[in-house]
């Protein structure tokens, strides 16, 4: 950034690690410029404010971010508890963007649409590591402004880009069309979006605690509106992934998560249908007829959709990036996450050297630097943020030195999610939402990273 110190440093996002890479560069003295597409900070996780965190507090919080609240008098919470993703925004995120550091370099409603080097597109090189980077915003004015940066951190996450139903990574046939029937993810079903739910045959798709979440909550309503019907479709041969460890999860309330949702599939208040590969989708006059592979079919009134996210690389067209070619993270991290042969990735603590690309002084972190993984925890970003502002500012000893507690690894979920700290459908993230999980986890937190199973991924299992 030598060339361009007088310039700011582009935080794309305001969920929790855009606001945490905002104070670590704010404690760097660097200046941070926040671009959050939503009207307000952290509005990802506004959608699945009613879902509780698998970690606790004390996994939840950036520390320069709460070294600025508490200079401001704020009051963590009890770090034991866990917190929903509302309370994450009411008592965390929108506390710390209120602060007048923040605040003052904060824009809200401003959507970024690309990012590119000053009067360079991606095939020159003469120059590139010197020129500063452009940042086009569509502003909530409406007006489409280049915002010029010495630096850009892509904290944006994934939660816009769900992945598609079909079972070929595109959507299958019909999906489009029948989107008026398809849901948001982690919808809100016994509060704010009972009415689509209730008294209906709701088909949850995805094998991730997000579809478990939602089938409990479904399961909830059921007791009010006895005539809701829930159909649950699940690609792999068991939802053995989905029940879990149980009693052997380290992180109780992802085990009994687990446990639940298997009592209430023994019950018969779930429906489960296994081995069940989407490939078409029919719309009708008040339903939709959701066709598998190997010819079977299910009706339903309205299906939610927990199969996941994947990462937004169009506005980063114009950039040098170096991506794993599976999951679409950082070249030297995807191999390491990659649920195709990693029951929850074995991450060790990483920073600013193992997430740069060749465009120099651009990173990808939080949910979005793990591409198509679904195992993201908060506290890996706020390490991954730490690492990133102190190589901006010059300090790569500090940089490259990296430390990360994490809760210790027990029985994992492999689905696609939000994160890992939320559960998933992955799942955010998550930005820990959807932060910012499918991953298991003891109450003592160990200097290891992240360690899980390393060869239980689903290419090593039969119903995957």
């Amino acid at each position: 950034m030598d060339s361009a110190k007088n310039l700011p440093v582009a935080v794309i996002g305001a969920g929790p690690i855009g606001l945490a890479a905002a104070a670590h560069l704010l404690e760097r003295g660097l200046e941070p410029l926040i671009l959050e597409a939503g009207t307000t900070a952290g509005e990802a996780i506004e959608h699945w404010r009613h879902i509780r965190l698998f970690s606790p507090w004390r996994f939840n919080t950036d520390a320069a971010a709460v070294r600025l609240l508490e200079a401001a008098g704020w009051e963590a919470p009890r770090p034991t508890a866990l917190p929903y993703g509302g309370e994450l925004i009411d008592n965390y995120l929108t506390p710390l963007a209120a602060l007048p550091e923040m605040s003052s370099r904060l824009q809200t409603g401003s959507r970024v649409t690309a990012v590119t080097r000053q009067g360079l597109d991606k095939t020159h090189i003469k120059g590139r590591d010197t020129a500063p980077f452009v940042v086009r915003v569509e502003h909530a004015d409406g007006e489409t402004r280049d915002h010029t940066v010495a630096a850009v951190i892509d904290a944006s996450g994934t939660w816009s880009t769900r992945n598609p139903l079909g079972t070929s990574g595109l959507p299958a046939i019909g999906e489009e069309a029948a989107q008026d029937r398809i849901s948001a993810p982690l919808p809100d079903v016994t509060g704010r979006d009972r009415a689509a739910f209730a008294g209906r045959r709701v088909l949850v798709v995805g094998a991730g605690h997000s579809a478990a979440n939602t089938l409990i909550n479904l399961a909830d309503l059921t007791k009010e509106e006895p005539d809701t019907r829930i159909l649950w479709a699940v690609r792999g041969a068991t939802a053995d992934k989905v029940y879990g460890g149980g009693d052997l999860d380290g992180l109780p309330a992802r085990g009994q998560l687990g446990a639940r949702v298997r009592r209430l599939v023994e019950a018969g208040k779930i429906e489960l249908h296994t081995g069940f590969g989407i490939s078409s989708f029919k719309s009708l006059e008040s339903s939709v007829t959701v066709s598998a592979v190997d010819g079977r079919t299910l009706e339903a009134d309205v299906v939610i959709p927990c199969t996941g996210f994947r990462p937004d690389l169009d506005i980063l067209r114009e950039l040098r990036l170096n991506l794993d070619p599976a999951v679409e993270a950082p070249m030297e991290l995807g191999p390491l996450i990659d649920p195709e042969f990693h029951s929850c990735g074995t991450v060790p603590p990483h920073g600013a050297k193992l997430l740069a690309h060749p465009d120099k002084d651009f990173y990808i972190v939080g949910m979005k630097s793990y591409g198509r993984a679904p195992t993201f925890l908060l506290a890996t970003g706020y390490e991954q943020v730490r690492s990133v502002a102190a190589a901006l500012a010059g300090d790569q000893e500090s940089a490259d030195t990296v430390h990360l507690e994490l809760p210790e690894t027990g029985v994992c979920s492999t689905d696609a999610g939000t994160s890992c700290d939320v559960p998933t459908a992955a799942s955010a993230a998550a930005e820990n939402a959807p932060a910012e999980s499918g991953c298991c986890a003891a109450p003592e937190p160990v200097l290891v990273g992240f360690p899980t199973g390393l060869t239980h991924g689903r290419a090593g299992a039969n119903n995957s």
